[in-house]
């Protein structure tokens, strides 16, 4: 079963109790309250490094602030839900309060949370997760409460890409987003509360050997933020190596179209339909982490690269979208997105309205968009052709509609990219002796033969190319674009 955390686990020890031999008049108000907790006990659920523990089944909660509706925390649920699905735990029970905003110490009211804790007993659940990010005061509150782990979104989600990275850059870039989210949750309990003293301690005597010293949580903190640092430099490298293969890209005019979309929109799938790959496809959400790259032939010869990368999701956790900016970056600077939407979705709607949150994020809310309804094969199609007509209406743009797994609509799909991608050709004619026949093939691999007539030396062309194949048989041409243009050259812009 998958383990809903990113810790690790720590040899039981028995608790030192540094407050031993105060009175309660001594004690500051941190000191009491950790006295008084039940839940440090050994084997107690406790957040942060030093536990593991497997969650099998859990307990959900939403919360309905003002401005959302009951549909939209139910929805929200049923994605968690989902959530938990991939991440291999199982939901229970769910529980929603409706508040004016959360409470600062347990999220929801005192009365719900004792309501939570009954409920969570009945059903044996491990563990509670909140639909919302919690802060760490809130989760620990709420642990001495409840008596069992309490997860938030965004360390599910974690948890999902922690499973699904397979690259070196991609589990780097979960490993940075789980420590950012774990190093505020740190806390020491058992060994943790100890200290670190050089010399003769018990004596008294020694250098360091007086004073506080230094505890284990200060030093579980110094080497997580030594890895943190250690991990942006990596993943500045393997950006770096991005850019210098995207600027080999673009000295070579090759055009890229990047797929987007919420999660399991179907993305893989379109891929591999429209350039005969064999990415791995899965029914699961975040099956797909690491960037991938292929070549899509167009009609009228050019070639570009199709990127498919991570899926979007609502409430995608801050430390994830910073931990990726250099994946998510492709998209700010594809020549289009191919924006794909679950078609068959009940709430397709809402998740463009996501996707554009968190293009707008990463500042690729300027990049030329294509809307894509995918999986038209499994929709209703008076509910799909209702949809289409609210989305065209709403948005001001036209969709493509089409089926990843039967085929259907993608041809269109090809078109429509070639029709949305920015074009700067010549049109030119030239001779070609028979000998470099090889520009002709080029010619028609790799742009658009308008006319072409064959004579006793060679073969005559007139054609639509890009600027790399024209300065390749710049010495068989009749007139060259690139000096001083006659009237009756045509630079071709669209």
């Amino acid at each position: 079963m998958t383990q809903l955390s990113t810790s690790r686990s720590t040899p039981t020890t028995e608790t030192t109790d540094l407050t031993d031999g105060l009175t309660d008049a001594q004690l500051t108000r941190a000191e009491e309250r950790r006295r008084r907790r039940e839940v440090i006990e050994d084997g107690a659920p406790r957040e942060g490094v030093d536990i593991i523990r497997r969650v099998e089944s859990a307990v959900i909660v939403g919360v309905q602030l003002p401005g959302r509706t009951t549909a939209d925390v139910e929805a929200s649920l049923d994605e968690l839900t989902s959530l938990l699905d991939t991440a291999g735990a199982e939901v229970v029970d769910r529980v929603i309060q409706r508040r004016d905003a959360p409470d600062t110490a347990t999220y929801l009211g005192r009365g719900k949370v004792d309501e939570l804790r009954d409920l969570v007993a009945a059903h044996g659940a491990d563990a509670v997760v909140f639909d919302d990010d919690l802060a760490p005061a809130q989760q620990r509150t709420l642990e001495e409460i409840i008596r069992q782990k309490v997860l938030d979104r965004t360390i599910v989600i974690l948890d999902i890409f922690a499973q699904h990275a397979t690259s070196k850059e991609g589990k780097a870039q979960v490993e940075l987003a789980q420590l950012t989210y774990l190093l505020p949750r740190l806390r020491g309990w058992g060994t943790a509360l100890s200290r670190q003293a050089g010399g003769r301690v018990a004596g008294g005597a020694g250098i360091g050997g007086r004073g506080p010293g230094e505890t284990q949580l200060e030093v579980d903190r110094r080497r997580i933020m030594r890895r943190v640092a250690k991990l942006r430099r990596d993943l500045k490298e393997f950006a770096r190596i991005r850019r210098t293969k995207s600027a080999e890209r673009d000295r070579k005019s090759v055009q890229t179209v990047a797929l987007v979309g919420y999660t399991n929109a179907g993305k893989s799938s379109l891929l591999n339909r429209l350039t005969g790959s064999d990415v791995l496809v899965e029914d699961k959400l975040f099956a797909t982490l690491d960037a991938t790259v292929r070549r899509l032939p167009l009609p009228d010869g050019r070639r570009v690269v199709v990127t498919d990368t991570v899926g979007f999701v609502r409430k995608l956790p801050h430390g994830l979208v910073e931990a990726f900016t250099s994946t998510l970056e492709q998209s700010a600077e594809a020549d289009l997105l191919l924006h794909v939407v679950d078609a068959a979705h009940p709430e397709a709607e809402a998740q463009i309205m996501a996707v554009q949150e968190v293009l707008e994020e990463i500042g690729a809310d300027d990049v030329p968009q294509q809307l894509v309804f995918n999986k038209i094969d499994q929709a209703d199609p008076d509910e799909l052709e209702a949809l289409v007509r609210r989305v065209e209406g709403d948005l001001d743009a036209q969709v493509v509609q089409v089926s990843a797994w039967t085929g259907q609509g993608v041809d269109e799909l090809i078109d429509r990219v070639g029709e949305r991608l920015p074009v700067d050709r010549y049109q030119i004619e030239a001779h070609i002796p028979y000998a470099r026949q090889d520009l002709v093939a080029m010619a028609h691999r790799r742009g658009q033969v308008l006319d072409e007539e064959h004579d006793e030396t060679g073969t005559r062309l007139v054609a639509e190319l890009d600027e790399d194949v024209v300065l390749e048989m710049r010495n068989y041409l009749r007139h060259d674009p690139f000096a001083e243009p006659p009237e009756h050259w045509e630079r071709i812009e669209h």
